[in-house]
This record gives structure tokens, sequence and C-alpha cells, in this order.
């Protein structure tokens, strides 16, 4: 029958899910030659014996558990384009709510979805179009937020990469100056540190003590580096 025949990409799909994945992974955006080899492979050998060799099937299906309507949240990918909209306040609430919890890393994915649901509408777009920017400008405050939860997970150079994204558009943001700042210095990248500091008093003269305490901290930090050197330095040319 025809639902045999389709069922191994439908249990691919699903094994997709609840590995985290996008369902229709491997089944788009594929050359010729890519197609033709999910065609033979499906990357589980017990789909690929299904595939070859149909046959009719009988499902054992177990209820886990009942949840009242309104209560379960959809993934974005299975979202429609209003429905993620209409996600998009909600998660970032969630988030927000997480990260005044202490629990930075569920706060970020959260963030992340968030994200993804907003680019999933962006890239419908054309580009620099009213749309576009409008989708755009509200990417941005929820990047922020999952750069510093970033931050504080010591994730240094993914802060840097969000960060640029953010300045090659928008060269007046703030926040993202000082988050880049904060990421250069942790990673010891003393001028471009200073650089990304100076850019944030320049355009809000106001936040002097907040950049004066990150610079304090910045060459406390170069000291005892400089420190520790010369200790590690000197016992290597005493030998």
């Amino acid at each position: 029958p025809q639902h045999v025949v389709l069922y191994p990409l439908v249990s691919k799909s699903l094994r997709n899910i609840a590995a985290g994945k996008d369902p229709l992974e491997g089944q788009r955006h594929c050359c010729s030659i890519a197609q033709l080899h999910e065609h033979y492979s499906l990357g589980y050998p017990d789909l690929d014996e299904l595939q070859k060799n149909p046959q009719p099937l009988i499902f054992d299906i177990e209820v886990l558990k009942v949840e009242a309507p309104g209560s379960y949240q959809q993934d974005p990918w299975a979202m429609t384009d209003e429905e993620k909209l209409q996600a998009v306040p909600l998660i970032h609430k969630e988030g927000n709510e997480l990260y005044r919890q202490g629990k930075v890393q569920e706060a970020a994915t959260k963030y992340y979805d968030a994200i993804a649901c907003l680019k999933n509408l962006q890239m419908k777009e054309q580009p620099g179009s009213p749309d576009w920017i409008e989708l755009d400008q509200k990417i941005t405050p929820l990047l922020l937020n999952y750069c510093q939860c970033k931050l504080q997970c010591e994730e240094y150079y993914e802060v840097l990469d969000h960060c640029s994204s953010i300045l090659n558009k928008y060269e007046d943001n703030i926040k993202a100056y000082f988050k880049r700042g904060k990421a250069h210095a942790a990673v010891w990248n003393v001028a471009e540190a200073q650089a990304d500091f100076a850019k944030v008093l320049a355009l809000d003269p106001s936040l002097r003590p907040v950049v004066s305490k990150e610079l304090r901290s910045l060459e406390a930090r170069l000291r005892e580096k400089e420190a520790e050197d010369k200790i590690r330095f000197k016992g290597i040319f005493s030998q």
C-alpha cells in the first residue's frame, strides 16, 4: 500500500524530531546526487530495509500523558506564520523569567527558539524591505539577550560573532558594543575591548561608571597575568 511505502520517510522525520533536529533535514535543498543517496539510504538500517521491502505494519500506540487544551507549546518548526508571531512574545517572556531565576542555559534556549521563529518569517521577505527590517528589529533584542546568556556561560566567541553581526547593521547599538567589549576583554583582545568601551562612552557618556568598572577589571586581570607570566618565564630561564 502507498502509505506503507511512505512510512520510512515519515519515521525518519519523527526520529529527527525526537533528536531535536529539523524534521525535514536531508529532504530539501539537495542536489540530484544527494537526493539519489537519500532514496537508497535514510540513515537507519531498519528503515532502509522497510523501504526496499514494504510490508503491512501494525502500530502499537501508548498514551504517555494528556495535556489540557492550550497548555501544549508547539515547536517553532510546526507553527504557522501567525502562530510564530503570536508565540514570540510569550517565549521571550519565558526566557526573561528563566534568566531571573538564574537558569541561564534554559533562558538561552528560549531566546533561541524565539529568534528561530522570527528568522523563519524573515527568510520569506525581501532583504532590506520594510517587513524584513521590522522583523530584524524584533530579532535584535532577543539576540542581545541570547548573547548575555552566552557571556555568563563563557562562550565568548559566539558573543563576538553575534554582536559584530548586529553592529554591521546597527552602528549605534550600545548594548552590542558593551557585550562585545566584555567578550573581547575575556579573551584578551585588549585593544578591541578598549575600542568597544570607548564607543559605548561616545554614544552614552552617562555609562562612564559602568565602563570604568569594566576597564578597571580588565587592567587588574592584565596585571595578574603579567605577574603570572614573570613567574612562569623565570622558572623556565632558571632551569
